[in-house]
């Protein structure tokens, strides 16, 4: 009886401790989901291709990285966000700006179609436009910038995306839809530190063409100079056109 009761006990104790390692076991996996959503959080590389230019060169005046690739490849959202633009500019080409959550504004230049529009809601990883060359582009490629807070005609705020897609040499492939790595990259969830508020000055605004317009009507409407509009517009010529896009300051 007594040998009954021992073993009786011994059962429970060892079904205890069983149990016990079960739930260490689950504890510890629920204990990974944060860091696999950190890892979701972070940005995906926006197209398929080889990196052809990086931040900063051109005498500083790059403020992007190229990604060279086949017409037509699709370029993606690297994180959810709202588009703010989507139009043809006479530098970027067929272009997309996406704002995102996490305080950034992203550019995607020299488009040969656009797939999405002005408050359009988009995904990470949801294909906004095909890559082309469109604009002031030598060859086909994905031109894409990131700014901090807003985007700007003088790119104040612009940062180097491999901050936020990982590091990236000239000549090395990327792919579409991975999510970047490494220990450099930033943390897109968090406000970006030590970055000065806009100054106040007007936003740069976009004003469609219509019949009946010149750069001297538009001009004196938005109160600038000619030489100013065809300045921040790269126009090598008076004539324009109905349903041109014109930056406006």
């Amino acid at each position: 009886m007594h040998d009954y009761i021992k073993r009786f006990f011994i059962a429970i104790i060892m079904a205890i401790c069983v149990g016990l390692l079960f739930l260490g076991g689950r504890h510890s996996e629920a204990a990974g989901l944060p860091e696999a959503k950190t890892e979701k959080e972070r940005w995906i590389w926006p197209a398929d291709g080889v990196i052809s230019d990086t931040y900063g060169t051109r005498q500083g005046k790059h403020k992007g990285i190229d990604i060279a690739g086949k017409y037509g490849t699709p370029v993606l959202t690297v994180e959810d966000g709202a588009v703010i633009k989507s139009y043809y500019s006479n530098t970027y080409g067929q272009v997309v700006f996406i704002k995102h959550p996490s305080n950034f504004v992203t550019v995607y230049a020299h488009l040969s179609k656009r797939a999405v529009v002005p408050g359009q809601m988009v995904k990470r990883g949801e294909a906004i436009g095909t890559m082309g060359r469109t604009g002031q582009a030598t060859g086909t490629h994905l031109h894409f910038e990131s700014h901090q807070l807003e985007w700007r005609y003088d790119k104040k705020f612009a940062i180097n995306p491999e901050l936020l897609l990982g590091d990236a040499d000239v000549g090395e492939a990327v792919q579409g839809g991975i999510a970047a790595s490494g220990k450099d990259v930033l943390e897109v969830s968090s406000r970006p530190q030590n970055i000065p508020e806009p100054s106040g000055q007007p936003l740069v605004n976009q004003y469609i063409v219509i019949n009946g317009d010149n750069l001297s009507s538009i001009a004196q409407k938005f109160n600038v100079t000619v030489a100013r509009l065809k300045e921040i517009n790269n126009l090598n010529t008076d004539v324009i056109k109905p349903n041109q896009v014109l930056i406006i300051r």
